[in-house]
């Protein structure tokens, strides 16, 4: 029984270039009872661990790689030479390969990064190991070879890639009818796999799921180029044909060269990555007199217990004994550490900060003067915020005022290495309101035909154009040709991922070297020397057992901390913000009467 495994895919993590969502990918292989699939985004690996994750439940195997763009010489080199890298095809076959991968990616983003992260061949020759590489498509270095027919190139291309990778390196055959020189660059590379020994590989170059999402994905093209589908000089691509086929369909288009469909399935079965979701990779406290994290933990907290309470009960000592064992038995001293040291930087700055959520229950964080509010006052519990039956690592969301929040984050770089710590990605995707605009617009329609249809949509978060299809007003619109075409195409590309950009408070900090475990990009948030941004959303980062981490920057605490110096300096006293009475009439004639403006999170 023949069977084929697709190794070159596109999905939406090509921001506004692929159009495959990861569950329907993995799903279509699955139904086609295709034993595997890759997943190939241009420059990234933004959906790796996501789409590890959907093939181990379809039960399909998941090959991770990239499309890399390679630099025409030096990766460092920023000329007009330089605008247009080589696309190149990367699958790890091993974990070696797949931590080798996050190493070229992070470099082509932090260090490589001109118009594209770009990689070279002498960073990819360092980090080959575990690495199989098919020779790419059109605008591949050998490909572009074939197409100048400068033999000499030809053969430095193919002969380097031979040298380096040997048995790893595939040459990589497809068929995209509008694509210029397709058939040419097929020939010459089976003639150099005849005359060379060299294997083929057949892909089809993958941007969406099933056929009928053509149409869907050229609009999706319009966006990503700023023009409109009636445009006759956009980009676009030719044919129909960019979609996950059959295995039945593979064979038929290309049974004259069985080699390379069987090929897939030997790459398939080479490539055996095993990510470990058990691992808790916390960052580890450099503690003072060889002293172990736990015993630290317990010498500050009870120097700091000692000086928060005048006498000690037996129900303050019962409960701060009971929160360090938890701590212990759950194995988090050093983050507990870790919080303390950022929380001792700050109030030794004077920096304004505040613990939200479930941690203001910990009396050992109170202790640690981490938190401000004595948890026992309140009858506050602590099993809210750690106990021994939870499995996920403690979360202390961090404010601090918004303008002092990139001296935290300089402080923490300093203290814990700019290698072990990075900002957290976080990704846009399409609402309902969003993409009913977007396609009139890339449809070339008058912009009130979106702006009437996007106006009778909720705007309650999470809407979907499904909701909207219930309101009769809503209906009645789709009598409408041009009002029913943007709704079916919208409705495609709703929830597509849009663009990524840094987490407003997201941070993590790791043991070891963070491309050991996660890929890195530059930071968007526009703050000055900050630290990287990692490839992995949340969800992705605690998978991996990285400890993520919010710093928060809020206006609110700026506004209070410049109003204590006005009233400090008006009074010449010290003023203390928690001294304020918690029972003022004033304050809750205000809250009842809905004043709330600037009150956060009430």
């Amino acid at each position: 029984m023949n069977s084929f495994v697709h190794l070159h895919n596109h999905s939406e993590y090509s921001l506004l270039d692929g159009m495959s969502n990861l569950e329907k990918m993995v799903a279509k292989v699955k139904s086609n009872n295709q034993p595997g699939i890759a997943i190939t985004d241009h420059g990234n690996m933004y959906g790796a661990v996501e789409f590890y994750k959907l093939a181990k439940k379809y039960e399909v195997k998941p090959i991770i790689g990239l499309e890399a763009y390679c630099a025409i010489e030096d990766s460092l080199k920023k000329t007009n030479e330089e605008k247009s890298p080589y696309h190149l095809t990367l699958l790890a076959e091993n974990e070696t390969g797949y931590r080798n991968l996050m190493k070229l990616t992070t470099h082509a983003n932090l260090n490589g990064f001109y118009y594209k992260p770009r990689i070279d061949k002498n960073i990819l020759e360092k980090n080959n190991e575990g690495i199989i590489v098919l020779s790419g498509c059109p605008s591949s270095e050998l490909s572009r070879s074939i197409i100048s027919t400068n033999e000499e190139k030809i053969k430095q291309t193919y002969g380097w890639f031979s040298d380096v990778f040997k048995d790893r390196f595939y040459l990589e055959i497809m068929d995209h009818i509008g694509v210029p020189h397709q058939k040419e660059i097929n020939k010459k590379l089976m003639e150099i796999s005849k005359n060379n020994n060299l294997p083929i590989v057949i892909t089809n170059d993958n941007h969406y799921v099933d056929k009928h999402d053509h149409e869907a994905h050229e609009l999706l093209m319009c966006l990503q180029t700023n023009s409109n589908i009636n445009d006759p000089n956009r980009f676009k691509f030719d044919d129909d044909n960019y979609y996950i086929k059959s295995t039945e369909e593979m064979w038929n288009e290309w049974s004259e060269i069985p080699s390379g469909l069987s090929n897939t399935l030997e790459i398939s079965d080479r490539c055996n990555i095993n990510l470990d979701f058990s691992k808790a990779l916390l960052p580890k406290y450099d503690c003072p007199d060889n002293k172990s994290s736990m015993e630290y933990l317990r010498e500050l907290t009870y120097k700091g217990f000692s000086k928060k309470f005048n006498e000690s009960t037996p129900e303050l000592i019962e409960r701060l004994d009971y929160e360090l064992e938890v701590i212990e038995k759950s194995k988090f001293p050093d983050y507990f550490l870790v919080c303390w040291d950022i929380f001792n930087f700050v109030n030794s700055k004077n920096i304004l900060s505040a613990v939200r959520g479930s941690a203001a229950a910990s009396l050992v964080l109170y202790c640690l003067d981490v938190t401000k509010i004595n948890p026992m006052e309140h009858n506050l519990v602590f099993e809210r915020f750690l106990n021994l039956e939870r499995k996920e690592m403690p979360d202390i969301d961090m404010d601090f005022e918004d303008d002092k929040r990139n001296e935290v984050m300089k402080y923490c770089v300093e203290r814990y290495g700019k290698e072990h710590i990075a900002q957290i990605i976080t990704f846009g995707t399409m609402g309902a309101k969003a993409a009913v605009r977007d396609v009139t617009r890339v449809l070339d329609l008058p912009i009130s035909v979106g702006d009437k249809l996007a106006g009778i949509i909720p705007t309650k978060v999470g809407t979907k154009i499904k909701d909207a299809l219930e309101i009769e007003e809503f209906k009645s619109l789709l009598n409408d040709s041009d009002n029913k075409k943007v709704v079916d195409f919208a409705q495609k590309l709703e929830g597509t991922v849009r663009h990524a950009s840094t987490h407003a408070a997201g941070v993590v900090i790791s043991q070891d070297n963070l491309t050991d475990d996660v890929p890195l990009q530059i930071s968007t948030s526009g703050e000055e020397n900050a630290p990287p941004t990692t490839q992995y959303a949340m969800a992705a980062i605690a998978d991996v057992g990285l400890l993520k981490m919010d710093f928060l920057g809020l206006t609110n605490l700026t506004i209070i901390s410049k109003t204590i110096e006005i009233i400090e300096k008006r009074t010449e006293k010290d003023f203390d913000i928690y001294e304020i009475s918690k029972s003022d009439n004033n304050t809750f004639e205000l809250l009842s009467k809905g004043d709330t403006f600037g009150v956060f999170q009430l």
